[in-house]
């Protein structure tokens, strides 16, 4: 009884071990410069992609990123805020009698300050006042 089966047939160009051996002439027949400007073809087009896919990149990052951003600004802009005051407070102190002038003012303002609010029970009351007013503000 014969199958009605059908015998793979051995097709030569469907055969892995010809495509193999195929390869290597295609690769023969591409020259070096060829496949140099393929290669840099490619490398271009994925720069282009690249680019041109930048600004969605940029603001995933962004809005993914987006409070952890917003507290590394505010610090880096605080810390810089801080030694332009400093280098300010640095110039000045080093004008003569300047720095003094300052020191003597803040003396000044710390015993009217302490006489003023601290000395008396009815002035601290009425700090305590203002204070209270000023946090409920808030």
């Amino acid at each position: 009884m014969e199958s009605d089966v059908q015998q793979p047939t051995d097709d030569v160009s469907n055969s892995p071990k010809v495509t193999t051996a195929l390869e290597p002439e295609a690769r023969r027949q591409i020259s070096p410069t060829t496949q140099s400007i393929e290669k840099g073809q490619w490398i271009v087009t994925q720069i282009f992609d690249f680019i041109v896919g930048l600004p969605d990149y940029v603001g995933t990052f962004f809005n993914t990123y987006k409070q952890l951003i917003i507290s590394i600004a505010v610090i880096w802009g605080a810390a810089i805020a801080l030694k332009i005051v400093l280098a300010i407070m640095e110039a000045l102190n080093d004008i003569p009698l300047l720095g003094s002038t300052f020191e003597l003012i803040g003396i000044g303002y710390c015993v009217w300050f302490i006489n003023r609010y601290l000395l008396k029970s009815p002035t601290r009351q009425e700090l305590a006042q203002k204070l209270e007013g000023v946090l409920k503000q808030d």
